[in-house]
């Protein structure tokens, strides 16, 4: 009797270590998930703010380091603003939604593209000078002007203003970002 009593205390003792164990296997998942998501856009399938700036760190630390250049490209959608008044705000999240997947189709696995907020977005090209950039800068607003925008059977244009800079060795990822958010200022005014 001892010894059935003791068999079954180790069983329930081995059935509670099993199920702390697939407590802490989702509880990992679930941090895991959430970091992911604090790094990523909620709407659009792209870094948020906090997620690019931090691939700004890394990739500035490894210009610095081998000496590898990088270009920065800030974006401004023209004519946003019409697709929410006319269409609505569901509308407007798509649209965003749309570019934010056309400028991800458009640049390389080792880029990375972030929403800054708004209709706001910045692209980080790596091994990328200003040529490159100025070129890049061309073909999506080209992209972006052939693929109108559609919803409900209506039909909007979207545009985009671009500023380019490349780093320069640019110690804080905020001045670059500045930078490159000027000079797109400069375009959209430009037009």
């Amino acid at each position: 009797m001892v010894l059935s009593d003791q068999t079954d205390q180790i069983q329930r003792l081995r059935a509670e270590v099993e199920r702390l164990r697939a407590q802490v296997i989702g509880l990992t998942d679930r941090a895991e998930r959430a970091e992911a998501l604090a790094d990523h856009d909620v709407l659009t399938p792209t870094l948020n703010r906090r997620g690019f700036v931090a691939v700004m760190h890394r990739t500035m630390a490894y210009c610095a380091r081998y000496g590898a250049s990088a270009v920065l490209l800030y974006v401004d959608l023209d004519g946003f603003k019409a697709v929410n008044d006319a269409l609505g705000h569901p509308a407007g999240d798509a649209a965003l939604v749309q570019v934010a997947r056309l400028l991800i189709e458009n640049v390389r696995e080792s880029d990375a593209v972030g929403r800054m907020g708004g209709d706001e977005f910045a692209l980080l090209l790596l091994n990328a000078g200003p040529d490159e950039g100025q070129e890049k800068a061309r073909r999506l607003a080209e992209a972006l002007a052939a693929r109108p925008f559609e919803w409900e059977g209506r039909t909007a244009r979207l545009g985009g203003s671009f500023g380019v800079r490349a780093w320069t060795g640019q110690a804080d990822p905020e001045v670059w970002l500045a930078e490159a958010d000027a000079a797109m200022w400069v375009r959209k005014k430009g037009r």
